[in-house]
């Protein structure tokens, strides 16, 4: 005898078309709400432009560009209170200058001084991650602290398509699912982990299936429809709040530039590909919304640009005028209690730095 056991399906959520146009009922944000994403996407794309010149002209390390991504960094953001948790790649830059990151802490990270970490606005948040899926695990212990404490707050982790292919994501999945923990991951699916094309990551449909395995719901989102991202993400953090557990969210986006400022993308993506991924863009596509429903106008976008490089060139400034950190920094934030080989290593580094 054969039977079914169990069925399962993954949602497809979009709002705005490409072009711009509403795709079904559209979530309700006041004009206001919409004119002021619109601006932390904008913002977010100038200093990633700002961020990369700097890179080009020897003034900040290597560089993960955000170019494409606005959309999901900036509505996944959005929608969290500011006492939930983020747990950040290496590329939400937009996610966190919404939460209160600073432009000059993230330049400062960039440039290789480790102060740019420190943050200022979100203290609980993480910082960037740059192995690959680990922040997983480190989202798992987050969310199972929240709840041993009884907070009603939510940690949210970012992983790219690459990531979940990667130990560390179903781990943290399966225990996420296991212990009903209040967590969100945000799978940035822009189609390419470095130099390899999804098809040759998984087999599988879509990467929010991957969620089934744990127990989990799964659902996908276009990740360039910033009302979608908003309202998909809104509906996953208000589930965990209510001891519901865990969601996956795979948001659709696209690459648009290298990988890092260390890659050159030429090499193994198509053009084609890349022109027709700048058709879908984000923030082309929200403009032309606002612009159709009458909140947006050329004189708002030119006001928006210039408010936005004004504040890019002041945090470019603070940067590039930040004194560089004392040597024996790197001793100062290991162990409450310095090891005296160690402490003696310091004492002959500061003596030096002296002399």
């Amino acid at each position: 005898m054969k039977t079914t056991v169990a069925r399962f399906s993954v949602a497809y959520r979009q709002c705005l078309d490409e072009h711009g146009r509403p795709h079904g009922p559209l979530p309700r944000l006041a004009p206001a709400a919409l004119r002021r994403i619109y601006g932390w996407m904008v913002l977010t794309r100038r200093f990633d432009e700002r961020a990369v010149r700097l890179q080009r002209t020897g003034q900040l390390g290597t560089y993960a560009s955000s170019l494409g991504h606005e959309a999901l960094h900036v509505g996944v953001a959005d929608a969290l209170r500011a006492d939930d948790v983020l747990l950040p790649t290496y590329r939400e830059a937009g996610a966190l200058l919404r939460r209160g990151v600073t432009m000059p802490e993230l330049l400062r990270y960039w440039g290789g001084d480790e102060r740019g970490s420190d943050f200022a606005g979100p203290r609980g948040d993480f910082p960037y991650c740059v192995p690959i899926a680990t922040q997983c695990t480190h989202a798992a212990g987050v969310a199972s602290a929240l709840r041993l404490r009884g907070e009603p707050r939510v940690a949210v982790c970012f992983v790219g398509d690459g990531g979940t292919s990667k130990g560390d994501f179903y781990e943290a999945l399966n225990l996420a699912g296991v212990w009903r923990l209040p967590l969100v991951f945000v799978i940035t699916n822009n189609q390419w982990a470095i130099s390899v094309p999804l098809r040759k990551q998984t087999a599988c449909a879509t990467l929010a299936q991957k969620a089934i395995a744990g127990g989990v719901p799964g659902e996908q989102v276009d990740g360039n429809d910033l009302l979608a991202v908003r309202q998909v993400m809104a509906r996953a953090l208000a589930r965990a709040r209510r001891g519901d557990g865990p969601s996956v969210i795979e948001g659709l986006t696209y690459r648009l530039g290298d990988h890092t400022t260390a890659d050159d993308a030429r090499r193994y993506r198509p053009d084609a590909e890349v022109s027709a991924a700048w058709q879908r863009e984000p923030l082309a596509r929200l403009r032309a919304y606002l612009v159709a429903s009458g909140l947006w106008s050329t004189a708002d976008e030119e006001r928006l640009i210039a408010d936005c490089d004004a504040r890019v060139e002041a945090a470019v400034a603070d940067y590039l005028a930040t004194p560089p950190p004392a040597p024996t920094d790197m001793f100062d934030h290991l162990y409450a209690q310095l090891p005296a080989s160690l402490a003696a290593q310091r004492a002959e580094i500061a003596g030096g730095a002296h002399g």
